[in-house]
C-alpha cells in the first residue's frame, strides 16, 4: 500500500475504530419495513433495463429518490450519470456508487417481471436487454441507503456523495463522470464505497477482499497474414491457420512458464476465424483475446509477451517481413480495482460487529473487470476505497450444486436471478453502517 495515504487513514481512524453508530442497530428493522416498496422498485427496474449510456429512466428514478430524501441532485454528469450530495457539517466526504446499465442479453429466467426490452448498443448491435449483472439490485439498495443516511443525520457528520454511474459494462462510465468534473464540481471524497451482487456467495453474506479485488481487462486482436492457395499444395502457401494455432498454444506459456504461480493472470483466445472452404488455405486468420491481470507491471509484461510470441512464431514459420502478423491492443480497457487493505480490514471488522461473523467472509480476487477502481485511482494518495460482494444465491442451492457437481448460472447469464430481497437488504445495511462509521460523531 502506498505509504503516502497513511495520513488519510490516520484522519479516519477515530471514526473507523469507533463502535457502530448508535442508530446502526435500528437499520435492519427500518430496511425490513421498507422492503416491500423496495422490491416493487426492484421489479420495475428489472423489467425495464437500459443499455450503457442510455440509462435515462434509471437515472431519473435514482435522482427522484435522492431529491425526496433531501439531497442536492445534478443529472447528466458523464452523459447519463447523477450526483446526489447531502451536506451534514464538518467531517469526511464519503462517496457511494451504484452502476445502472443492463446488458445486451435476452432474459431467460422465467420471472413474471422478466425484461422484454430491446435496444441498440453504442456498437450498433440490436438485441434484448437484461439486468444480467444485478445492477438493478445495486440501484435499489442505493435508494435505501440514501433514505437511511438522510433519516440518521443526527448520527454522523460530514458530506455524503451518492452517484449513479453509467456504462460500467463498457468500463467507461467512471472515467466519463470524472472527466465531467466529478471531483471538481462536487465534493471530493476521502472514502469511496460500492458493492456488487455475487452468484458464488450465499444470500446475505458479505464478501471482503483486501488488495486487488478485480482485474485489468484488455482486449487484443491478432491479424495473422499468410499466403493462400490450394489445400492440396500446402508447400506453395504460408498457412495462417497453422501459424495462428502455434500462436494460440505458445501464448499459454506466458502464464504457465513466465508468470509466478502466485501472480494470477489469464490469456484466453475467445475467437479464431479463418478460411471459408475445406480445400482452400486462406491468406488471413483473425484471433481475438481477453487478457486479465492485476498489477500494472503484470499487465505490461503480458502484452509485451504477446507481441514477442506472435513475432517469434511468425519468424519460425518463415513468414516474410511484409506478411508479419499485426497485434492490436484496444485503447479502451478496464483497470484493476484495488481495495485499500488497512481500510478494508476496518470495514470488515465493522461489518462483523453489525451483521455477525458468520455473514462476513474473506473471498479471493476475481478476474472479472470493474471500473469502480477509477474513483480511487483519480487520487490514490488521498482516497481509500473498498467494493464489497453481497451474496445472492440461496445457501441450499449452492450446497446442492456442489454436492451434485452442477454448474449454476453466473453473472451475465440469461438465467441469473439473484435472491434480490436478501441482496438489497444486506447491501443497504452494509453500506449504510460502513458510511455511518466513517462519519460517526465523536463522543
Amino acid at each position: 500500500m502506498n505509504s503516502r495515504i497513511t495520513p488519510v487513514l490516520a484522519a479516519l481512524a477515530a471514526f473507523l475504530n469507533a463502535g457502530p453508530a448508535s442508530a446502526a442497530s435500528d437499520l435492519r428493522a427500518e430496511i425490513a419495513a421498507d422492503l416491500p416498496g423496495l422490491m416493487a422498485t426492484y421489479r420495475e427496474m428489472h423489467a425495464h433495463p437500459e443499455l450503457s449510456f442510455q440509462e435515462v429512466k434509471s437515472a431519473a428514478r435514482l435522482a427522484a429518490a435522492a431529491r425526496q430524501a433531501g439531497f442536492e441532485v445534478t443529472e447528466k454528469v458523464g452523459h447519463t450519470g447523477i450526483v446526489a450530495v447531502l451536506r451534514n457539517g464538518a467531517g469526511p466526504t464519503v462517496l457511494i456508487r451504484a452502476d445502472m446499465d443492463g446488458l445486451p442479453v435476452i432474459e431467460q429466467t422465467g420471472l413474471p417481471y422478466a425484461s422484454k426490452e430491446r435496444g441498440t448498443s453504442t456498437a450498433g448491435v440490436e438485441s434484448g436487454i437484461m439486468h444480467a449483472c444485478g445492477h438493478d439490485t445495486h440501484m435499489t439498495a442505493w435508494i435505501e441507503v440514501a433514505r437511511l443516511m438522510a433519516a440518521h443525520k443526527a448520527e454522523w457528520t460530514g458530506t455524503l456523495v451518492m452517484i449513479g454511474q453509467p456504462a460500467e459494462e463498457l468500463g467507461e462510465g467512471a472515467l466519463a463522470m470524472l472527466a465531467d468534473g466529478l471531483y471538481t464540481r462536487f465534493p471530493k471524497p476521502s472514502v469511496t464505497l460500492a458493492f456488487h451482487d455475487s452468484a458464488d456467495l450465499p444470500s446475505g453474506v458479505v464478501g471482503i477482499v483486501q488488495g486487488y479485488a478485480l482485474a485489468n481487462s484488455d482486449s487484443v486482436e491478432i491479424t495473422v497474414k499468410g499466403v493462400g492457395g490450394h489445400g492440396a499444395y500446402p508447400q506453395a502457401t504460408k498457412d495462417p491457420i497453422v501459424l495462428g494455432s502455434a500462436i494460440v498454444m505458445r501464448l499459454q506459456t506466458l502464464i504457465s512458464r513466465e508468470r509466478s504461480p502466485f501472480e494470477p493472470a489469464v490469456i484466453t483466445v475467445g475467437s479464431f476465424h479463418a478460411g471459408a472452404k475445406h480445400n482452400v488455405i486462406p491468406d488471413e486468420a483473425r484471433l481475438q483475446l481477453t487478457v486479465r491481470s492485476f498489477s500494472d507491471e503484470s499487465r505490461k509484461g503480458l502484452l509485451d509477451g504477446i507481441r514477442r510470441v506472435v513475432a517469434g512464431e511468425a519468424m519460425a514459420s518463415g513468414m516474410p517481413q511484409d506478411r508479419m502478423p499485426v497485434v492490436t491492443v484496444a485503447d479502451r480497457y478496464t483497470r484493476a480495482t484495488y481495495n485499500t487493505p488497512d481500510y478494508t480490514a476496518r470495514v470488515a471488522d465493522g461489518l462483523r460487529a453489525q451483521l455477525g461473523a458468520d455473514r462476513v467472509a474473506n473471498t479471493p480476487p476475481v478476474m472479472a473487470g470493474e471500473d469502480f477502481g477509477e474513483f480511487r485511482r483519480a487520487d490514490p494518495d488521498h482516497i481509500v476505497s473498498t467494493i464489497l460482494w453481497v451474496g445472492g444465491r440461496p445457501a441450499a442451492e449452492l450446497d446442492a450444486a456442489k454436492r451434485e457437481g452442477r454448474t449454476l448460472p453466473s453473472l451475465h447469464s440469461p438465467f441469473w436471478a439473484p435472491e434480490a430481497d436478501k441482496v438489497i437488504a444486506t447491501a443497504a445495511e452494509a453500506l449504510a453502517v460502513t458510511a455511518m462509521r466513517a462519519m460517526a460523531k465523536e463522543g
